[in-house]
């Protein structure tokens, strides 16, 4: 029988819930790093059991960690087998963690600034890694999505990381300006079928394309529209945020909703709607949406859901989660019709990330 496991990345640790095909009943286990910021937990389509953390604090900075056994046990990749993880006085080491902006002429064009919120230069400053995507056929190849906003890939699991410079190098890549969250590259999608294809999202840059392993990059927001950004055509400037796909169904998407997945009541009042709890469903590819509700609060509600904080299962019973800034994981085991609280009292939630274990 099928194993489900979710990865919760919250504001102070990692948690990993583990349930069977039903999904009914869950184990639990953390806090993972507690009291880190976990951006994003993802495990490696090629091994299961391998899963990559990006671990984020204020005062330590950033570090990335590794587990070859499922979450059980952890170690930092730079860090040689045996030694220390931490420093003499206790502070934690991260020397995989070098996350240097390439500006060779060799490899990249020598950007040196983009645009701050005023319209001024601005350096391109490493601060944290937002996402990280496993390759799908190598358990070592991860690409991670950084701010200010870069991508950048490791072939040696997570000991050393290279920028791809041709994304920064884009021609667009100085007007790039930051969202109300920080200039993150927050969404990679890697092509199963294609392994030169990759797709990424930035805010509040736009969302990109490379055919060629990432060397060279195109824009692929033509069309969008946004509040602010009248130009139908504009290149740069779109908060792209994530919809989630059923595994068998491609034509059934699940909307996470600019900050949430539940439709907000303004830019100041980011909670639902009447202080109901939503989740949209489009059974046609996204022509039309509909509003799934059946086990969420519909009042007295005022949480929201994060970028990374939806994930969608394998399982022809199609499974969806997610996880909201007041701590709940919530999970519909039956395509979105209904739904059930299967964590209540976790530190606020910034990603949910599910695998599906045969």
């Amino acid at each position: 029988m099928s194993t489900v496991r979710v990865l919760a990345g919250t504001r102070k640790g990692a948690f990993i819930l583990t349930s069977d095909a039903g999904r009914k009943k869950w184990d639990i286990t953390g806090p993972l790093f507690a009291g880190w910021e976990i951006y994003h937990m993802k495990g490696s389509p090629a091994d299961p059991d391998r899963i990559y953390v990006s671990q984020s604090n204020s005062w330590f900075g950033q570090i990335i960690q590794r587990s070859g056994d499922g979450g059980r046990t952890w170690q930092t990749p730079g860090t040689p087998p045996g030694e220390s993880l931490t420093t003499p006085e206790g502070f934690p080491k991260g020397e995989s963690n070098k996350f240097a902006y390439d500006t060779s002429p060799e490899t990249g064009k020598p950007l040196t600034t983009h645009q701050w919120y005023d319209g001024t230069p601005h350096p391109w400053e490493f601060k944290r890694v937002w996402h990280l995507e496993p390759s799908q056929t190598d358990p070592d190849t991860v690409y991670a999505g950084v701010e200010d906003a870069a991508l950048f890939r490791t072939a040696d699991g997570g000991r050393t990381w290279q920028e791809l410079a041709g994304l920064r190098g884009h021609g667009s890549a100085m007007q790039w300006t930051p969202g109300a969250g920080g200039m993150c590259l927050h969404t990679i999608l890697l092509d199963r079928d294609n392994p030169e294809r990759i797709y990424t999202a930035v805010s509040a840059a736009g969302a990109f394309r490379s055919d060629d392993g990432g060397q060279t990059w195109k824009t692929i927001t033509s069309g969008l529209y946004s509040k602010y950004i009248p130009n139908p055509t504009a290149e740069v400037g779109h908060c792209v945020h994530c919809i989630g796909m059923h595994h068998s169904r491609p034509e059934v998407l699940y909307m996470q909703k600019h900050w949430d997945v539940m439709r907000i009541k303004s830019d100041a009042e980011r909670f639902p709607v009447d202080g109901k709890l939503r989740v949209y469903r489009s059974r046609r590819g996204g022509e039309e949406w509909e509003p799934l509700t059946k086990g969420l609060p519909q009042k007295h509600c005022y949480v929201i859901v994060l970028r990374d904080a939806m994930s969608v299962d394998t399982l022809d019973d199609c499974g969806i989660y997610f996880g909201t800034t007041g701590g709940q994981v919530y999970c519909s085991p039956d395509g979105g019709d209904n739904w059930h609280a299967i964590a209540t009292h976790l530190p606020s939630v910034v990603s949910i990330e599910v695998q599906t274990i045969e």
